[in-house]
């Protein structure tokens, strides 16, 4: 049958490759099989499942192919032995103490010098023999095992499962400060502080009782989303130096116990503001929790608008004050809120700023870790803000003109402290913006408070005489 030059080809393309695969086979068996009996002989330097599912907990450096901490702790020394003859059996042998000799009785003086040799020869074999003996013995039933099971006494045992599982053991004396730090109380009680503050800045009078439910209302809301975010968050807290001591973190308190906290304080408090006060500061606390728990907290890892989602959220607690004392919104609480809304812009940018290894470390999307150069620009920005916002106030009869002039003063030196921290960006100008910030905002309040403008029925009560003019008896 005639053949075509291209089927010739072909076929002597075909023996080419065929007899080179024939050549590089046993290369490649025997390449397979060093490469198998190099890890056997050293496991511990190659990449296991064990490496792999502690990798997702822990940070782990890898340097000149050694893990510098290692995934399970280093036990009893193993000597690991590769039969050669055959690379689908190994054996793990346990190291034997050395075996002290056995004196023999003594020979008779007539043994010649030649059967010496021989009898030491016969007692070295004996104790070889022995020495295998026990060895294989000792390793019945392990052929099948990998190189990383070893044997583990019951104490070591307990001490391992005693880090890893701890059985909570909970006192009841110890539940108020787990449930302050769970609350995060001094936050809460700078949340329920603004509030305060809106409710003695409306234009009404003052009632005691409406205003205790107003801030024990808005103080619950503020223990419900500060429990919910830690709830959230401990995975990432655990990561950070500022979070890692936080009661979640260390398991003083079980997921369930903490959810059932926030959700004790949660329910309660909206239907406090809901039915004590109005439905309108009802509704305001059920957006908090909604805005900080759902919002704030999984943006923190996904964009920078986290910190103006978070603005928000701190900004509406003394609109909360307001609404609670008059039902209404008014141009007041709006002012209110924008204070507390530039306010938290130096507070925080300079507080993240000294902690961008800890939020980089956490994984959360900081201004400070990627926008470094826009988080000094925005809190120089929003503290200017704020002179701005106190001149509004006398506009839209919140104060006298008078507030504007006396809150200058500490208004320009958080705008100072701003631009210094703008300007140079180190550690020791964030840390004196964060400070000056946390006396900032309680003077400003404080001022605006006794700076208050009169409400309508108070100066027509001035107005008024107090009594008829006397008339003179005819």
């Amino acid at each position: 049958m005639y053949k075509t030059p291209c089927s010739r080809l072909s076929g002597l393309v075909g023996v080419t490759v065929k007899q080179k695969l024939a050549q590089n086979i046993p290369r490649c068996n025997q390449t397979a099989r060093s490469l198998i009996q190099l890890h056997r002989r050293d496991p511990s330097n190659w990449l296991t499942y064990q490496h792999l599912n502690f990798l997702k907990r822990q940070y782990v450096a890898k340097s000149n192919s050694e893990l510098h901490q290692r995934a399970i702790p280093k036990q009893a020394p193993v000597l690991t032995i590769v039969d050669e003859r055959d690379d689908s059996v190994e054996r793990q042998v346990q190291r034997v103490p050395t075996i002290d000799p056995v004196h023999a009785d003594p020979q008779p003086e007539d043994v010649t010098s030649k059967a010496q040799p021989e009898i030491s020869t016969l007692k070295a074999a004996t104790e070889d023999a022995a020495l295998t003996k026990t060895s294989m013995s000792s390793t019945v039933g392990t052929v099948d095992e990998t190189p990383h099971v070893h044997v583990e006494t019951e104490k070591a045992r307990e001490a391992r499962l005693d880090r890893q599982w701890k059985q909570l053991k909970l006192n009841v004396a110890d539940l108020p400060d787990i449930y302050a730090r769970l609350a995060k109380i001094k936050l809460t009680a700078l949340v329920v502080t603004t509030a305060a503050a809106g409710y003695a800045m409306a234009p009404v009078p003052f009632d005691p009782v409406t205003f205790f439910v107003a801030c024990l209302g808005t103080g619950l809301a503020s223990c419900t989303a500060n429990s919910i975010n830690q709830y959230f968050e401990v995975p990432f807290d655990s990561n950070m130096n500022r979070t890692k001591n936080r009661p979640l973190v260390l398991g003083q308190i079980s997921p369930l116990h903490a959810v059932s906290f926030a959700l004790a304080c949660g329910v309660p408090g909206v239907a406090l503001l809901t039915l004590a006060a109005n439905p309108l500061t009802g509704f305001l606390g059920a957006l908090n929790i909604f805005l900080y728990t759902s919002c704030y907290t999984p943006l923190k890892r996904l964009s920078i608008t986290n910190t103006w989602v978070g603005a928000v959220v701190g900004a509406i607690p003394p609109v909360m004050g307001w609404t609670a004392a008059t039902g209404c919104l008014d141009p007041g609480a709006l002012l209110l809120g924008g204070f507390l809304y530039s306010w938290q812009f130096p507070h925080f940018n300079a507080l993240s700023w000294n902690l961008r290894e800890d939020y980089s470390r956490g994984g959360y999307r900081m201004m400070s870790v990627t926008h470094p150069g826009m988080c000094k620009r925005v809190a120089l920005r929003h503290s200017l803000g704020l002179i701005g916002l106190s001149t509004l106030a006398p506009v839209l009869d919140v104060t006298t003109w008078t507030f504007p002039i006396i809150s200058l003063p500490i208004n320009l030196y958080i705008s100072y402290l701003a631009f210094r921290f703008y300007r140079k960006g180190d550690r020791n100008s964030a840390r004196k913006l964060f400070f000056c910030s946390l006396w900032h905002l309680p003077m400003l309040l404080l001022l605006a408070l006794t700076c208050k403008k009169p409400r309508k029925d108070q100066k027509d009560t001035a107005l008024t005489p107090a009594s008829a003019p006397l008339t003179m008896p005819s």
